[in-house]
């Protein structure tokens, strides 16, 4: 298969950029009423209202019922014209990947774990996970399936689908996983980092007025998902929330995966608690073995786990300083453990300024695991609904 490289979409005259906006925050199930897209979207409500109804037109918005607001008339609900569909998604680790079907307002069902050998290339890996997906698919109604979302261990080049110079995925560089995914399936397919699913998927879940939120996935390696008034923020080149390579004093010159030294990755990385562990005489073989042992309440490994959550908090109080987030999000496994969470907290505190931690919320996501699937399938939706709505206005999104 040659990779694709597709054209930038266009703007479609007489269609805002407004309306995919609008989808993405019903998709999402952060809106459903014309009174919160206005609020969320900070646009005027005769704004709104005009582009609601183009949707309405063109069959991909329904409404559905009413809502009295305290003290205020009925207002009418919104959902997603054909609102039944439903995409498919899949999370990639080393060895294993988490699939199941998210809907609409970000439901999640059928979740499992599945064998995935990330290690063995795209070609050897994908079929078998495409079964698995297509076999979900055909469960719930294959002619339903609106999209199919990928979250990845590595950077994703939106434009492109492809994952580029990933660390621990070898053989995948350059990879056109989006392409091969359409081809497979036949509909709309969407990859994306797996920190920045992550965030997305949280968001969907978490109260409105939480505009702005830094997503950290704590694993094998360290990752982070920025929001920003309310929407993903990737930066110039997709590289947003790049932490992890992120220099720290305590790192020295051990050597880091990326071909430099002193990475944080290298002291507060479920990989680097493994190596620390293994050096100190402990039988570690993975990140499992790290969160059992301290789990199981092992002075080496538990103080190793609080100490890497500190040198994590050094590094997250420069950017909530910086940023001023609404709230900080902790996920992946290492986040199940009390010490490395309540490192992270307290480090923050000490290292930020007070105006700064006033409100700021510090929390694990309240999805944890699933946070990944649902924003995967969050992604496949809004290419769906994206490509719908240029279909349908006489010009295709890529």
């Amino acid at each position: 298969m040659t990779e694709k490289s597709p054209p930038r979409r266009k703007h479609i005259p007489g269609v805002s950029s407004l309306a995919e906006r609008v989808l993405e925050l019903l998709a999402s199930g952060q809106a459903s009423t014309r009174t919160e897209l206005s609020t969320l979207l900070a646009a005027a409500p005769s704004t709104i209202s005009f582009t609601v109804s183009q949707l309405l037109a063109l069959g991909l918005v329904a409404e559905d019922g009413t809502v009295t607001a305290t003290g205020g008339r009925p207002r009418k609900m919104l959902r997603l014209g054909g609102s039944e569909g439903f995409a498919v998604a899949a999370e990639l680790g080393g060895k294993h990947a988490r699939v199941g079907v998210v809907l609409p307002g970000g439901g999640l069902s059928d979740v499992s774990t599945v064998p995935f050998a990330t290690d063995e290339g795209p070609e050897s890996a994908l079929p078998g996970l495409a079964r698995t997906l297509d076999s979900l698919a055909e469960q719930h109604g294959r002619v339903l399936l609106k999209g199919v979302g990928l979250s990845l261990p590595g950077p994703v080049d939106l434009m492109s689908g492809v994952v580029t110079l990933p660390s621990r995925m070898p053989g995948w560089n350059r990879f056109p996983v989006r392409a091969w995914l359409e081809d497979r399936f036949g509909v709309p397919a969407a990859i994306e980092n797996d920190a920045n699913c992550m965030a997305v998927g949280e968001h969907t879940v978490q109260p409105p007025d939480r505009r702005q939120s830094i997503m950290v996935k704590t694993g094998t390696a360290i990752g982070a998902g920025v929001i920003a008034d309310g929407r993903l923020y990737r930066g110039g080149s997709g590289a947003a929330g790049e932490i992890t390579h992120v220099r720290v004093e305590a790192a020295h010159d051990i050597p880091c995966s990326c071909g430099n030294t002193g990475c944080l990755e290298t002291v507060a990385s479920g990989a680097a608690l493994v190596r620390i562990l293994r050096e100190r005489g402990l039988e570690v073989a993975s990140t499992e073995d790290v969160v059992r042992l301290a789990s199981d309440a092992d002075p080496e490994a538990t103080r190793a786990v609080r100490q890497a959550g500190r040198y994590l908090g050094m590094v997250l109080a420069a950017n909530v300083n910086f940023f001023n987030p609404d709230a900080v999000y902790l996920g992946g496994i290492l986040s199940t453990l009390e010490p490395f969470v309540a490192a992270v907290r307290s480090q923050l505190y000490e290292g930020c300024h007070p105006l700064v931690t006033e409100h700021l919320v510090i929390e694990r996501a309240s999805l944890g695991a699933d946070a990944g699937l649902v924003g995967a399938g969050q992604f496949a939706l809004h290419r769906a609904l994206a490509e719908a709505l240029h279909a349908v206005t006489g010009n295709h999104h890529p």
